[in-house]
């Protein structure tokens, strides 16, 4: 009898090991479909692009294209201490985690359990000695189970995990590249408001020496009130917008401060915005370097990965799921017997289950899966779109404030001229006040002007570096 049963187990076993081989064998196979990026309508090369070249600014890291070394500093300190950056990086971890939770179902689950327990005719949730007097019973066991990834299920479901983490690790990189490009833009925004201060000092400080100059004159009888007041009104109009600039330069201070993770504080700085170089030229490059390159559409595409493996997902819940479960332990109503060979307990079985009806719900689980698809992959085309618009508008703004710039220059060398010859014919008696102050009225904004023309082409050159995916890597 004990041979019997013995060669039964065998048989048992050997049909069991079989049978998995067999579904083993068959596993290389997942349903659903395998990923394609999906098509986009790319140029050969970028509107405004007129440099030729197929290296990209982009590529330069932002050490070499920022050399300021106060902007290096603080790029470095924001990239630390940020805490958008530090809260993306504590996302890419919890994306991390979860991709080793999916990892985990490729393995046998091993688990184990016990119990003790008093009863009659039934002993920690078994029957036992039926219409016997109370028992004791002592359990001691170990459980294995595996499912067998017949259709790819559990591959598809590792594939979507590792997407999204993916996808989150980009969007950590498109954090720190949108906060190198912002932290540059506010350094730059800050120097032009130093401009600005000064701008407006010397302008009141040249109205004070008209006033001064009208004031004499008016002494000694040659001048008019009207002169002197017209003068004091100019100065005072100047002088107004001091405060005003230094309130917007505390403002940009505190919110670089804001970037890189510290109390509300001056930003110390060494240059001045006309010493900021820029780079003598600026490839983009092609654009399908920009799909490589540029992390914000790097983490559409994997999204559409992942949401190309949930359909996968889906289409493997129509099929039945085989699994393995295996136990081996000890059980009595003894403890004096519980290690003794008589109180050995196991089994093993191959277990099958599947859907027969379910009243739409996997066809809608799956019409749902293949939605998400679409909706990511036109979101992945919009992406690029978006993309190459701002590559273009960047490359378009940089050679326009180039000329912009040198027109305004000649504006500003001409009032200066026009100042300085409307002052000494004041002085010779050639002229009246009125020239003299409508000259230095013009000059003011001139000057304003081309600051903001200069700090516009550093913004161009950021944002261009930007679009095309740049100081990341």
């Amino acid at each position: 009898m004990k041979n019997s049963n013995h060669s039964n187990r065998n048989v048992f076993l050997d049909f069991l090991i079989l049978n998995s081989s067999f579904l083993l064998l068959f596993a290389g196979c997942a349903v659903g479909p395998d990923y394609k990026r999906p098509p986009v309508n790319a140029p050969q090369n970028f509107r405004g692009d007129t440099t030729g070249l197929t290296n990209s600014l982009g590529d330069m890291p932002w050490w070499e294209l920022f050399r300021d070394e106060t902007l290096q500093a603080l790029v470095r300190s924001a990239l630390t201490n940020n805490y958008d950056v530090r809260i993306a990086a504590a996302r890419v971890e919890q994306a991390r985690a979860i991709l080793a939770e999916n990892r985990s179902v490729y393995f046998p689950q091993i688990t184990y359990q016990g119990s003790v327990g008093d009863g009659r005719n039934v002993v920690a949730g078994s029957p036992y000695r039926v219409g016997g007097p109370a028992g004791r019973g002592y359990e001691a066991a170990g459980n294995v189970s595996w499912e067998i990834d017949l259709w790819g299920r559990i591959r598809r479901l590792n594939e979507s995990a590792r997407a999204q983490f993916l996808a989150t690790a980009e969007a950590r990189t498109n954090v720190m590249l949108t906060l190198i490009a912002t932290v540059a833009a506010d350094y730059f925004q800050l120097l032009a408001l130093d401009q600005e201060l000064q701008i407006a000092r010397d302008t009141t400080n040249s109205f004070g020496q008209s006033l001064k100059l009208f004031t004499e004159r008016l002494r000694g009888g040659v001048s008019s009130k009207l002169e002197t007041a017209a003068a004091e009104a100019e100065q005072a109009s100047a002088a107004a917008t001091i405060p005003e600039l230094e309130r917007q330069i505390v403002v940009e201070e505190n919110q670089i401060r804001l970037l890189l993770g510290m109390n509300p504080g001056p930003i110390i700085r060494h240059k001045k915005l006309l010493e900021e170089l820029l780079p003598p030229d600026v490839p983009p490059g092609l654009p399908s370097t920009l799909l490589e390159r540029r992390p914000d559409i790097r983490q559409a595409e994997q999204l559409v990965r992942s949401a190309n493996a949930q359909i996968g997902v889906a289409r493997a819940d129509f099929y039945p799921r085989f699994s393995l479960t295996a136990l081996f332990g000890q059980t009595s109503p003894e403890l004096s017997t519980f290690t003794s060979g008589a109180a050995n307990a196991w089994s093993v079985a191959a277990n099958l289950a599947g859907p027969v009806f379910q009243g739409g719900l996997l066809t809608g689980q799956y019409r749902q899966a293949r939605a998400a698809w679409e909706e990511a992959a036109l979101q992945y085309q919009s992406v690029v779109l978006n993309a190459l618009q701002e590559v273009s508008n960047a490359l378009a703004a940089r050679g326009q404030l180039a000329r912009e710039r040198i027109e305004q220059a000649r504006a500003v060398t001409a009032y200066e001229e026009a100042v300085r010859v409307a002052g000494e014919r004041y002085n010779a008696g050639h002229a009246n006040y009125y020239e003299l102050l409508q000259e230095q009225q013009l000059l003011f904004p001139a000057e304003n002007a081309l600051t903001q023309t200069e700090l516009n082409q550093l913004l161009a050159i950021v944002q261009l570096y930007r679009a095309l995916g740049g100081g990341w890597r």
